[in-house]
C-alpha cells in the first residue's frame, strides 16, 4: 500500500493519540468521517497500523529503571539462538530484544523496580540456561529522548 499525504497525516494524528474519536481524527486530517474510517480501516487491514496500546508511566506501576544488557551466546548456531529469542520473549521484563551485528550477539532493554530486581533477574534468566555466555549492563542516568512514534516523511 502506497501511502499519501492523507494517510501520513492520519498515522502522526493516531501515534499522538491513539484515542481519537474518528470524528476528531477526520477533522485533524481534513476528510469526513466515512473516508476518514474507511482509510484507517485500509491502514489497519494493510498491518500499517499493527495494534493500538496504552504507554504507561513506568515509575508510577513501579518498574522506573530500565536498563540495557548486551548479550554474548555460548554459541551462534540457529538452536542456541532461536532458544535464547524463545526465552527472551517470555520474560516481561525484558521490553526489547535485538540480535545484533557487531560486538555483542543481543541487545535488551529490561524494565525493572531498581538494581536488586535487576540483579536477581540476571541471576536467574541471563544465564547459560538460555543460551547466554556473558552479559555487560549498561545503566543509563538520563533519558534524553524516548518517543513511541515512528518518523512519517
Amino acid at each position: 500500500m502506497k501511502l499519501d499525504e492523507i494517510d501520513r497525516r492520519i498515522l502522526r494524528a493516531l501515534q499522538e493519540d491513539g484515542r481519537l474519536q474518528n470524528v476528531e481524527l477526520a477533522r485533524k486530517v481534513g476528510l469526513s468521517p466515512s473516508p476518514c474510517l474507511r482509510r484507517v480501516k485500509l491502514l489497519e487491514e494493510a498491518g500499517i497500523i499493527d495494534r493500538y496500546v496504552a504507554v504507561l508511566d513506568p515509575v508510577r506501576i513501579g518498574v522506573g529503571m530500565s536498563l540495557f544488557a548486551r548479550v554474548w551466546l555460548t554459541a551462534q548456531d540457529a538452536e542456541t539462538i532461536d532458544h535464547f529469542m524463545a526465552a527472551m520473549k517470555r520474560l516481561p521484563q525484558v521490553m526489547e530484544c535485538y540480535i545484533m551485528l557487531g560486538e555483542s550477539d543481543a541487545l535488551l532493554r529490561v524494565a525493572v523496580a531498581d538494581l536488586t530486581e535487576y540483579r536477581q533477574f540476571q541471576a536467574t534468566h541471563l544465564t547459560r540456561a538460555n543460551g547466554i555466555q556473558n552479559v555487560k549492563t549498561d545503566v543509563p542516568s538520563q533519558i534524553v529522548k524516548q518517543t513511541y512514534a515512528l518518523p512519517i516523511g
